[in-house]
């Protein structure tokens, strides 16, 4: 009897510990614009280029979670997927660079949509750069 209350009372400890309902969460995820974007003239079939954008992290409490880089059709889209926590932060701007290769296995142009944010209307703006492949 008395094994049976104490594993009754971990599991119920254990349970009670675990809450599915977290009230702080003080935390969250947002995409960024690029800022800028230093890209080849052109791409040679075959190898792997590397591509530097700029982007800012709008305060102390922003971090870089991941690239966002999406597939559509020959374009690539990309942007930053940032995370932030929502305590101790200072309205510092802080500007970073991130470089990532692209390995060029399509022979057709790569068009990059470089996202720069959203107009009034809720739009998404992008700057495409065409970049050319040679064999």
């Amino acid at each position: 009897m008395i094994k049976r209350i104490l594993i009754l009372t971990i599991v119920g400890l254990f349970l009670s510990a675990c809450s599915l309902d977290d009230e702080n969460n003080n935390y969250g995820y947002e995409t960024l614009p690029i800022k800028s974007a230093v890209v080849p003239s052109e791409f040679q079939f075959g190898t792997v280029a590397t591509i530097t954008v700029t982007y800012d992290l709008p305060s102390s409490c922003y971090h870089f979670h991941s690239l966002h880089y999406i597939y559509e059709n020959t374009a690539r889209i990309v942007a930053i997927n940032s995370f932030f926590e929502d305590e101790g932060c200072t309205d510092i701007v802080t500007e970073k660079e991130l470089t990532f290769e692209v390995s060029v296995n399509q022979q057709e142009d790569y068009v990059f949509k470089f996202w720069k944010g959203k107009d009034n209307g809720g739009n998404n703006i992008f700057e495409e750069i065409t970049v050319p492949v040679v064999q």
